[in-house]
């Protein structure tokens, strides 16, 4: 018996290349003998982008007398007959997680004697990989406000769209002129013909602004909602004694000021919602005002408890029984991953919402000796920096390391506060200022005269002679990074403890750190009440 073949298109031309869909395709009427088949699919060696594959579908209605026992379907050398649909005399097949590559679908039903076997053959290419997209410019740093221009290079056939408005591209070239640097990142989106998609966000490097001399006062979390508290330093800021404040983020309780959206700090309840950070920061940006926010990273009670009950034991530091560090209400594991990308999250969020700097402080181990502290995890945290062996020191040097790298795209000062014995005795504290300072803008010792033990820097009696220690030990610390790029900003000392302090004691140390050789300070008061007839107008 001789087999004849007929083949008819049924009112769609099958095209080769098409990226959107797979609406357009090739419907076949293939009959041998008494079998007939209609087919739907790409064919005619189509390619199908990323655009295509959730609609990718070949259909195939079978017309003949007999059942569909004999039917079968191969992708290649793979029998895929089993992942079809199979109903009366209709076959779909949605074929699942193909990666790219040239492919042949082949089905095969056997109409029995005296019908022989009808075939239908599918050949197409899936083709996911998206365009070339890259921004090259501004490379350099521009100033805020500014013009500017972002250009880069991206395939010639795409069309390209930035935050969703069409720029034009030639010869596989484009440009954007802006009237100003943009805060936010611009993105960047490229479609192939194919439906194929490459988007890159492009954050423009404008310089950052920041005082000549970060002249900074403390406020807590509930210092800037109480008016009592608040409105003195606001009068600061109006007589221009002070240009800068420091806000708590997270402070060493654990609680974060501001209604944090992280995850873990909403199930830990650490998120308290005592201020709007979006409002605190308009405010003090409005008056021109540098915003400093400090995270008490290490020193973390509430965190501490949570992963303990957890069992996650592992995330807080313990003494050599075993049992749980108690020193300073709770230190968790500054080695632990999950720790670090905690206290780094709270810095993007805080950076996100446009702080200017972030500060942290308890960026350490506790003081006291090492033989009786367990540090889950310790020789498996320094990675980052490729170096051999991890001791604590460099431990902590790593995390300022992951944090700078999360920071750099929001363009925000980092920096990290110190004890004033750090300049030559990184040990005692996990504290190596050479370490600390590559990743770092600023360091900010903690020289408060009261803290000092009688005869340090050669001086007999620290809390009654403030100018002696903070000159000295402040110039320890700018000798330490001297060759580098990171500044020292010293915390001194707004408060009496041993010794009363006011405006001679308090003026005593700003004048030594500027002789020392820096203007900029941070004054301490954890009452958040400052002694303002010690600091000068800003000219």
């Amino acid at each position: 018996m001789t087999a004849r073949v007929r083949l008819t298109t049924r009112g769609r031309a099958a095209i080769g290349t098409f990226g959107a869909g797979v609406g357009l395709g090739i419907a076949l009427s293939l009959q041998t003998g008494m079998v007939a088949f209609a087919a739907d699919g790409p064919n005619g060696g189509a390619v199908l982008g990323q655009a295509a594959l959730p609609d990718l579908e070949f259909r195939v209605e079978v017309r003949r007398f007999l059942g569909m026992d004999g039917a079968e379907l191969h992708l290649g050398d793979e029998d895929v007959t089993d992942r079809a649909e199979i109903q009366d005399d209709v076959v779909v097949y949605r074929p699942e997680d193909l990666p790219d590559g040239s492919y042949t679908l082949v089905l095969t039903v056997d109409g029995g004697f005296p019908f022989g076997a009808a075939r239908q053959q599918w050949d197409f290419t899936i083709d996911t990989a998206p365009p070339a997209l890259a921004v090259t410019e501004p490379a350099e740093e521009v100033e805020p406000g500014e013009p500017v221009t972002i250009a880069g290079t991206v395939d010639p056939d795409v069309t390209l769209l930035a935050d969703g408005t069409a720029v034009p591209v030639e010869d596989g070239r484009f440009s954007l002129d802006m009237a100003e640097a943009p805060e936010a990142p611009v993105v960047f989106t490229a479609t192939d013909p194919l439906g194929n998609v490459a988007e890159e966000g492009f954050v423009v490097p404008v310089a950052r602004a920041r005082p000549d001399a970060v002249r900074a006062v403390h406020m807590t979390a509930y210092s800037w909602v109480t008016p009592s508290l608040r409105d003195p330093v606001l009068q600061m800021i109006a007589e221009g004694k002070i240009n800068t404040v420091e806000l708590d983020l997270k402070d060493e309780s654990g609680d974060i000021g501001y209604d944090s959206q992280i995850p873990l700090a909403q199930e830990i309840g650490a998120s308290r919602g005592i201020y709007d950070l979006d409002e605190a920061l308009a405010e003090l940006h409005a008056l021109d005002v540098h915003v400093i926010g400090r995270i008490v990273a290490f020193r973390d009670p509430i965190l501490g408890d949570a992963m303990w009950e957890r069992g996650e034991r592992d995330q807080v530091l313990q003494t050599a029984d075993g049992s749980r560090y108690a020193g300073y209400g709770g230190f968790t594991n500054f080695a632990h991953p999950a720790v670090r990308q905690y206290n780094i999250d709270i810095a993007v969020e805080a950076a996100e919402a446009g702080i200017d700097d972030i500060l942290y402080d308890y960026v350490r181990r506790p003081d006291g000796r090492l033989e009786n502290l367990v540090i889950p995890g310790l020789e498996n945290s320094c990675e980052v920096l490729e170096s051999d062996g991890c001791t604590p020191e460099n431990s902590v040097v790593a995390f300022l390391a992951e944090s700078r790298t999360a920071l750099e795209p929001h363009r925000v000062w980092h920096g990290a506060s110190v004890y004033g014995i750090a300049s030559d005795r990184p040990t005692e504290i996990a504290q190596d200022i050479p370490g600390m300072a590559a990743y770092t803008d600023y360091i900010a010792p903690m020289v408060y005269p009261s803290h000092w033990a009688r005869g340090e820097f050669d001086v007999a009696d620290p809390n009654n002679q403030p100018y002696d220690i903070v000159h000295r030990s402040v110039g320890a610390f700018l000798e330490v990074v001297e060759g580098t790029e990171t500044r020292i900003v010293p915390w001194l000392q707004d408060f009496s403890l041993g010794v009363s302090y006011g405006p001679e004691q308090v003026r005593a140390q700003i004048d030594a750190a500027a002789d020392a050789g820096t203007d900029e300070w941070i004054l301490w008061s954890a009452s958040v009440r400052y002694t303002t007839d010690a600091i000068d107008p800003q000219e």
